[in-house]
């Protein structure tokens, strides 16, 4: 398997793209505006998008990738979310009212997208890759995702804040090969960042505490105009594992 990370950031600006990161050349993860990174032709390849929450920095480009590409494909385009999610989709942005429904266009036989429900702890496999929901902590309803590929994992919390649910499964992972996780807000915005349920080095210190694997640790979902400073934080704060600024374009083989 090899991810492709397309967006990372927490926000817009110059090169700064959201999160969204392209699995092999079919499958997506979370669909920002880091998806905007691709060729038409690339687009149409996608048969697969798992979303993690609904949020617009995970989402925003969704609507306009099926309206590009949607007519060029001869079977639907699969979005995979939790049911709170896909309600959320459905009920706020594929209402007819911000952006057409597709999974009615351009009839509901055939339509251009469709939804499919996935489970906390249940496994979606695609050409022999897994794709599993793990948990994650969230003031909307979220999850993370673990690829396997057999060989090797990878994991992906998602937006999250203090989460022990999450550790019990990543620990139980043998074949763990890279952690990407998010820490949205310096130290000094802790406060904000416990409202807004994300994590600042001073949370994720405590967070990784509980990590019991040896993999990678790649930190995600930077607030622009304080990635280097928010970064500077993790590095004071975080020992032994090492953690790494995630950057577009960066890609991982497992």
């Amino acid at each position: 398997m090899k991810l492709r990370v397309l967006g990372c950031s927490g926000g817009i600006g110059g090169n700064l793209r959201t999160t969204s990161f392209l699995l092999d050349h079919d499958v997506l993860i979370d669909a920002g505006t880091g998806l905007g990174e691709l060729s038409l032709t690339e687009l149409a390849l996608i048969d697969h998008v798992f979303i993690t929450h609904s949020h617009l920095d995970h989402t925003a480009c969704l609507p306009l990738m099926v309206d590009s590409i949607g007519f060029m494909r001869d079977h639907p385009l699969t979005i995979y979310a939790s049911e709170e999610t896909l309600d959320i989709l459905k009920k706020h942005i594929f209402n007819w009212k911000v952006w057409p429904d597709f999974s009615e266009i351009p009839n509901s036989q055939q339509p251009y997208m469709r939804y499919q429900s996935i489970s906390l702890g249940e496994t979606i496999v695609l050409k022999g890759r897994k794709i599993t929901a793990i948990p994650a902590n969230h003031v909307v309803p979220a999850v993370g995702y673990h690829l396997d590929s057999g060989k090797a994992s990878l994991v992906f919390s998602g937006d999250t804040t203090t989460n022990e649910a999450l550790w019990k499964v990543v620990n139980k992972i043998k074949n763990l090969r890279y952690l990407i996780i998010e820490t949205a807000f310096s130290n000094g915005e802790r406060n904000l960042a416990v409202l807004s349920k994300h994590l600042c080095p001073s949370l994720l210190v405590e967070e990784l505490a509980k990590f019991k694997r040896d993999a990678e640790v790649f930190i995600t979902h930077l607030k622009p105009g304080e990635m280097e400073l928010t970064m500077q934080e993790v590095k004071s704060s975080v020992h032994g594992l090492r953690p790494k600024m995630l950057l577009n374009n960066q890609e991982f083989e497992f």
